[in-house]
């Protein structure tokens, strides 16, 4: 796979347990995203999880581009702990950042419509997901449960 670096401002971090990455508001970041995640979620042996998470990804970087001006957060957080005995394996915590103030707002769309299903998606793939304010914008974040 080519390098991923010139589309990305900047990589905060991708060893440990915590992967992060900041994109620039322009359309090739949703593709950079897409396979900055899955190549993490790869190293981190979780690729059950891949498409689902490249894809809602790609739904939250593409809000944020349509809707505000700035630099793009991306951060994983892989779960801690073994798999229990009861095959859950943990949440992986992904958050999409963007300097606009305003939560997304769900809503729902028309069968003509060719936008407005992107948090539907999050909402009904996600094991959690919301919205909480920060110091230049917002984070909105999602859970996924680990296979076990």
């Amino acid at each position: 796979m080519p390098p991923l670096a010139w589309e990305v401002i900047g990589v905060i971090d991708t060893e440990g347990d915590c992967a992060e990455w900041t994109f620039p508001a322009e359309p090739g970041a949703v593709r950079t995203a897409r396979a900055a995640v899955r190549a993490r979620l790869t190293a981190w042996h979780l690729d059950s999880l891949g498409d689902i998470t490249a894809l809602l990804v790609s739904e939250l970087v593409t809000n944020a581009l349509r809707h505000a001006t700035g630099p793009i957060g991306v951060r994983l957080v892989r779960p801690d702990g073994p798999a229990g005995h009861d095959g859950y394996g943990g949440v992986l915590l992904v958050e999409v950042s963007d300097p606009l103030p305003d939560p997304p707002r769900e809503r729902a769309a028309r069968p003509e419509d060719e936008s407005g299903r992107g948090l539907q998606l999050v909402a009904s793939a996600a094991r959690r997901w919301g919205t909480r304010p920060g110091d230049n914008g917002k984070t909105v974040w999602f859970e996924l449960t680990v296979p076990g």
